[in-house]
């Protein structure tokens, strides 16, 4: 009796310890799986989110090296980078909308009791700026064109200005 108690524990040992292996085993094959195909997904949805990005600014100073050179011909150091130059005019166009009617390259008049002001900015090239605007009730989009003066100062001109309707 104990004999065959010893020899049922012995099988009943052996077949457990197997079934743990092919368990275990099948786990570790199915995790490296699952890992791979996350890792594979991850990887395309960066591509994707990348190229997205790429495409966005593809109209922008930053990836627009005709623009660049046209900065690299003049002789000025000071914010003739482009890298330090779209802060520079950035900075510049929202400073004027501290103005008490609102910011003057808007290219709208006043419609309410607040004033237009600038809220975003791109630098487009070495020409161009698009800006985003509103009053709080009105949104609208503006697009300047912008010369650096030989004094480092930076003029605007208002080339086209779009008012959203309510």
């Amino acid at each position: 009796m104990k004999k065959s108690f010893l020899l049922y524990a012995l099988i009943l040992s052996l077949v457990f310890n197997v079934y743990t292996y092919m368990f275990l085993s099948k786990e570790v094959t199915f995790e490296q799986e699952k890992y791979k195909k996350t890792t594979a997904k991850l990887k395309d949805s960066l591509q994707s989110v990348t190229n997205k990005l790429s495409d966005a600014n593809y109209f922008s100073l930053e990836k627009n090296e005709n623009a660049q050179n046209y900065f690299e011909t003049v002789k000025s150091d000071k914010i003739r980078n482009y890298a330090t130059l779209i802060p520079y005019i950035t900075a510049q166009l929202l400073d004027l909308n501290a103005n008490p009617k609102g910011n003057p390259y808007i290219g709208q008049e006043q419609l309410g009791a607040n004033k237009f002001v600038i809220n975003k900015v791109k630098v487009l090239n070495h020409r161009w700026i698009i800006a985003d605007y509103s009053d709080g009730e009105y949104w609208g989009e503006v697009l300047l064109k912008y010369f650096i003066n030989d004094d480092e100062s930076v003029s605007f001109e208002v080339n086209q200005s779009l008012l959203y309707q309510k």
